[in-house]
């Protein structure tokens, strides 16, 4: 891997259209296509970037959404086709990951500064989008999720901006780990807690929240303890 920094390859927004869902008519802001010029990002995210679906996407924690140019390469491989910066939903294409992309994780461009949040979930929108139903699954499987950041401090940015990346403390878990974990079927409630403690996105802080007393229970004690 390139030991050099990680740049922005494409800035991406997306008005609100319709998709064939199954049987289903829905709403989706995922069709994103790229921006021009300097693009200021605040809290709010990108300008003129429609949230369809607020109860799983958007708000001040996952006002961004980050995903690679080699992803999308590794899944034009994959998939046999053309896929340009945005197919996934990112508002911002970046040329490559870090070795450790973890939870709190501060990304600097200029005055914006950005910390990461928590893992993409995938969802039947996005497999539509790629014509395959069972495309979720595929996704889980390989496991490039992507990652979703909070802004710190407004700033503008344009393609071709460096990003300075600040790692987090390594207490606190990569986004994979918390991938893996959201997908999996072990409970486990030290991972949980060090996960809790880590500046995550509130949306994933909630649904984790509430599977700690099952992790936790799932532990037990020894018998005749």
């Amino acid at each position: 891997m390139s030991n050099s920094a990680p740049r922005i390859v494409s800035i991406n927004a997306a008005r609100r259209r319709s998709i064939e869902v199954g049987s289903k008519t829905l709403q989706t802001g995922l069709f994103k296509q790229p921006l021009h010029g300097s693009v200021l990002i605040d809290g709010n995210g990108l300008p003129g970037d429609e949230i369809v679906n607020r109860r799983f996407h958007g708000g001040p924690d996952q006002a961004v959404y980050l995903y690679s140019q080699e992803d999308i390469n590794w899944w034009a491989e994959q998939l046999q086709r053309e896929i340009e910066p945005g197919f996934f939903g990112e508002n911002l294409t970046i040329s490559r990951w870090w070795p450790e992309v973890r939870v709190g994780d501060r990304l600097q461009v200029g005055e914006l500064l950005m910390e990461i949040t928590a893992p993409r979930v995938p969802c039947a929108v996005l497999a539509a989008r790629v014509g395959n139903p069972a495309f979720v699954k595929q996704f889980v499987k390989a496991c490039r999720g992507g990652a979703y950041v909070r802004v710190l401090q407004s700033g503008p940015v344009s393609v071709g901006d460096n990003l300075q990346v600040t790692p987090a403390l390594d207490a606190h878990p990569t986004v994979d780990e918390i991938f893996r974990y959201w997908h999996g079927k072990t409970p486990n409630a030290d991972f949980l807690r060090r996960t809790l403690a880590a500046p995550i996105a509130i949306l994933l802080r909630e649904a984790l929240e509430k599977r700690l007393p099952e992790a936790e229970a799932a532990t037990g004690q020894l018998p005749g303890l």
